[in-house]
């Protein structure tokens, strides 16, 4: 079978399964059994496939059909200017996060060296990122999950950063190592009762943990407010990502915490999702 027909054929079972961007998904998924880019795939419609490579492809179609993420199939998620290595122990990075990365070189200088943690660091894709637009920076990672951890290490070594980046099996609670210039993070935000609600790519294949807010959605909210207020240094930079519906209740946390708002950002779709503000 020839790559224009496995194309077709993978697409028509996602298609038939509801599947968005199936034909985009069919040719990102061809890509990785053949180790080809997609340009390749275009330019060659006409060339057999190896049946070996037929297998691999009609399984990945056949997860892909039960709703399982191609960042996952393929293990990889474009995040700013860089490929970073994912799995089912992390979530997948949004573009709408991009705004966390964006915050923080606007709010700082390039020949500035300072230190950021980042709490929360799944796959750290938000630290190394900003460790690849500042030089001079230093960056600490922190979470819960050890498999995370080891991810977060991989993605530091494969965009050569591990000697400016430090990674830590932590929660914010028990985490007391140093004082930060800047401070970021993405915590998990999502209402208990809204988890059912969320698409079935993400609730059934994303780490609940990553997602689980508690009750109100701000219980870990809160506990990174109180640990970025007992790390941070005087007239450090905190920017934090939040839920669509949590800009009042988090700004109140935040500015019985010392805090002060410097700006609350909207994300692509219009909704509230960033905080940033200042130790005072």
């Amino acid at each position: 079978m020839n790559i224009e027909n496995i194309l077709k054929q993978g697409f028509q079972k996602l298609n038939n399964n509801n599947i968005r961007n199936a034909s985009l998904d069919c040719e990102l998924l061809l890509s990785k059994v053949i180790k080809k880019n997609r340009e390749y795939i275009m330019l060659n419609l006409n060339k057999d496939l190896k049946k070996k490579n037929i297998i691999i492809f009609n399984n990945l179609i056949e997860r892909r059909k039960n709703g399982e993420p191609v960042s996952y199939l393929t293990n990889k998620k474009y995040f700013w200017n860089e490929i970073y290595y994912v799995d089912k122990n992390v979530l997948i990075p949004r573009p709408d996060t991009e705004i966390l990365v964006e915050t923080i070189t606007k709010f700082t200088k390039q020949e500035s060296k300072l230190h950021i943690l980042d709490i929360g660091t799944g796959s750290g894709c938000i630290l190394l990122s900003i460790l690849k637009e500042r030089m001079n920076f230093m960056g600490t990672g922190i979470d819960i999950s050890k498999k995370s951890i080891k991810i977060s290490k991989y993605n530091a070594k494969k965009l050569n950063l591990y000697k400016r980046s430090k990674f830590y099996i932590s929660d914010i609670d028990n985490f007391l190592f140093g004082k930060y210039d800047v401070i970021v993070s993405n915590p998990p935000y999502i209402e208990d009762y809204a988890l059912k609600y969320l698409d079935k790519e993400v609730i059934g294949f994303e780490p609940k943990k990553a997602l689980k807010g508690g009750k109100d959605g701000l219980l870990e909210i809160t506990k990174v407010i109180n640990g970025a207020s007992r790390l941070i240094k005087k007239n450090g930079l905190f920017v934090l990502e939040i839920g669509y519906n949590q800009m009042n209740k988090v700004v109140g946390i935040l500015k019985k915490k010392g805090f002060y708002i410097i700006n609350r950002l909207k994300d692509y779709s219009k909704n509230d999702r960033c905080i940033i503000s200042k130790k005072i």
